[in-house]
């Protein structure tokens, strides 16, 4: 049974607290299904478990050549309407199934997550992804879902990702600062802000929660005026971000570093995000990381592949799953 057929990927529900999606993962879908073969090693193994020698010939030379029709990368979608619609013999459609639903349920939840943070991040102004960072490689789910998150929250808008294997790939914007590591290395919290000024003129963000974050604020601007080089800003990756950051900001203004940025990390998401951002918190940047890699309140995109039409001696029928 293989006459043409037509299967479509959708989501019956949105997930908790989501109105919508934003559709991601079409690209690298499309480049795995392109690529698809069974070789020998993998035919070797399915003859040993069962199938049978004409069925295994038949996907030796397997090659899909099907018609895909999908909604781009980055569009609103809401439950019930297909994200994705395969065209082609039933065989070549069925056995893409779990490709599509891993590579595309998984991007979109991440670049629906990453969607969220940037509005919260510019309460829905144009342009505020460039305020949000991928800070999440070290907490998601394995190396190819690090590189899949920091894409996708690229379409989201995030305006650059920690992960540089990904900013490589991709052509993204590639954003870190100094490590806690790099502080404790060091005798002292100004020796480490006066040799990483001096060795990284052109990325002077300092780490300052490693010991006392507001004494780490007052640290980095003597270890800029020590030096010379012009503050770029301060990371506060802990506590009050509120406060803290309020604090940073008027001791930056005092110093006359206005230019100065503040980046803030550490267990951010949107709801903590807005928040900040209605309080007036003075931070510049955000680097979100365990929640944007996770989706951690939401961590399922529930979509499914279903046939719903083939063509017979009558001509084309419509089924459904009811």
């Amino acid at each position: 049974m293989n006459e043409p057929a037509v299967f479509e990927h959708f989501v019956r529900w949105l997930p908790p607290r989501r109105d919508w999606l934003l559709v991601c993962g079409l690209g690298p879908t499309m480049r795995l299904i392109e690529q698809l073969r069974f070789g020998e090693r993998e035919l070797s193994y399915l003859a040993e478990i069962g199938f049978k020698q004409d069925f295994l010939s038949y996907l030796e030379g397997f090659r899909f050549g099907g018609d895909i029709d999908a909604m781009p990368e980055g569009t609103i979608a809401y439950a019930d309407e297909p994200l994705l619609r395969v065209t082609g013999p039933r065989i070549e459609a069925q056995l893409i199934e779990t490709l599509v639903l891993n590579q595309i349920n998984f991007q979109t939840m991440i670049a629906t997550k990453a969607a969220r943070v940037v509005l919260a991040a510019g309460g829905g102004e144009p342009g505020a992804g460039d305020a949000v960072i991928d800070f999440s490689p070290r907490r998601d789910h394995g190396a190819d879902a690090a590189m899949k998150a920091a894409r996708a929250a690229a379409i989201a808008g995030c305006g650059g990702t920690s992960n540089v294997a990904a900013a490589m790939r991709y052509g993204l914007r590639p954003v870190g600062t100094m490590a806690h590591s790099y502080v404790l290395s060091f005798q002292d919290e100004g020796a480490a802000f006066r040799a990483f000024m001096e060795d990284n003129p052109d990325n002077t963000v300092m780490l300052v929660d490693t010991y006392d974050t507001v004494e780490g604020v007052r640290t980095a601007i003597e270890a800029a005026r020590e030096t010379g080089i012009q503050l770029a800003g301060v990371r506060l990756d802990s506590g009050d971000l509120l406060e803290l950051s309020k604090r940073a900001r008027a001791l930056l203004d005092e110093a006359g570093m206005d230019a100065a940025r503040i980046v803030a990390s550490g267990d951010l998401e949107e709801g903590r995000i807005a928040e900040l951002v209605a309080a007036g918190a003075p931070i510049d940047l955000w680097g979100v990381g365990t929640e944007l890699g996770t989706s951690r309140d939401s961590p399922v995109v529930n979509g499914v592949y279903k046939l719903v039409a083939d063509l017979g001696d009558a001509g084309w029928r419509g089924v459904a799953k009811t």
